[in-house]
């Protein structure tokens, strides 16, 4: 099989989603539209009906207030918000769950404040015992207790007791961050139900444009704007608002909305995962959180001595696309820091994540089955006269 011989598959939408017809339409309309959203002529005013109109839809998704919708550059920009309002408002510690995104983990790192990272279990759930006990040990001289913990992992999809974790927090009287870039538009998300101060989404990972993201807030949360300048946002974030990309967010979330609400749909694509993986395991390979409740579009896959690099290259070869670990790396395969703190050791190096979308179909997911069955099978071809020397 070769890239030539067949149409190229595309099993990356952890990393970015195909855009949705219905947001490129959006984005088309705003652009023709023009004018600045803070202006006060007809031009103005219909750009800051887009905005407004995206930012109802946006909350829909998440179950959020409307009025608590803040856009940003994306779900980085978001959890940074996040992060440097909790510090503004007197956390001076922060505990971090050890699978975070890197801009989770590097702002916290970046702000130069003690930073201690929340342990998972093998099945990459977080250890809420130890969460607990280590808010009941808090230091009132560390300020607000700050705790972030994704609702669903990028890389393994496996979703986070985050309630459970809401409730410790608030008795502590902590600030809960939750990163949903991953969770929203392929679970339901009710940013209030989880108990969230604050939660971030972004665009592109529910088939909207790159470049746009945004954060919500709770009642006890108070957010200090980092970027200035104009009033925009309702003073929590200057800068004109890129309408082309929050009214495309908007289209993408509602559209979004609309496929959870058919189940039927959502169980589909998990059999169609599941499915493969049953078939990767009968060569060996491990299914990483397979016991703990995961996204439905997910799977992170780890075949021993199998290197994540060499898997990705040779299915890319392939005419298949997936990933190992992040996207957000410039690039670079390296060890997976998520998969390593869940414990698999070795196995770390040789996870590659496959994560499906609302365009996927059940042949991509069989035509990357096929694909990584004749890697392996070169693969273990190159390796096998060594292994009978070494023996």
């Amino acid at each position: 099989m070769t890239a030539n011989s067949n149409p190229r598959v595309y099993l990356d939408y952890n990393a970015t989603a195909v855009v949705r017809p219905e947001a490129a339409a959006a984005v088309a309309h705003a652009l023709e539209v023009g004018g600045n959203p803070s202006s006060v002529h007809a031009a103005g005013r219909a750009a800051r009906a887009l905005v407004e109109q995206a930012r109802t839809d946006v909350a829909a998704l998440i179950a959020a207030p409307t009025s608590t919708i803040v856009f940003t550059s994306g779900g980085t920009e978001a959890n940074a918000l996040a992060l440097e309002s909790a510090i503004a408002a007197g956390s001076k510690r922060l505990l971090i769950s050890a699978i975070e995104h890197d801009s989770v983990r590097e702002t916290a790192q970046a702000s130069g404040l003690a930073v201690e990272a929340i342990p998972v279990d093998r099945s990459g759930r977080v250890d809420l015992t130890w969460l607990s006990e280590r808010l009941a040990r808090w230091d009132a001289a560390d300020g607000k207790p700050f705790v972030a913990l994704m609702l669903a992992n990028n890389e393994t999809g496996v979703i986070q007791p985050v309630a459970e974790a809401a409730e410790l927090v608030r008795a502590a009287d902590g600030w809960l961050h939750v990163d949903a870039v991953q969770a929203a538009g392929k679970i339901a998300v009710d940013s209030r139900a989880l108990g969230a101060d604050t939660l971030s989404i972004s665009a592109h990972k529910i088939g909207g444009p790159q470049g746009v993201g945004a954060l919500t807030f709770g009642p006890r949360a108070v957010l200090s704007r980092r970027q200035h300048g104009g009033g925009q946002e309702r003073g929590r974030r200057g800068g004109t608002e890129n309408v082309s990309g929050i009214n495309g967010f908007g289209a993408a979330a509602t559209a979004a909305r609309e496929t959870l609400e058919q189940p039927v749909d959502v169980e589909g694509k998990a059999a169609w995962r599941d499915a493969a993986a049953a078939r990767l395991k009968s060569a060996g390979a491990v299914v990483v959180g397979e016991a703990a409740p995961r996204l439905p579009n997910t799977l992170c896959v780890a075949a021993p001595g199998f290197a994540a690099d060499t898997q990705v290259m040779a299915l890319d070869l392939a005419g298949v696309m997936v990933s190992a670990g992040a996207a957000c790396s410039s690039g670079k395969v390296k060890v997976s820091p998520v998969l390593a703190a869940m414990g698999l050791g070795d196995l770390a190096g040789c996870g590659i994540r496959v994560s499906g979308g609302w365009k996927s179909t059940e042949a991509d997911w069989n035509r990357f089955v096929d694909a990584w069955f004749e890697a392996y099978r070169r693969h273990t071809a190159r390796h096998a006269p060594a292994a009978a020397g070494a023996a």
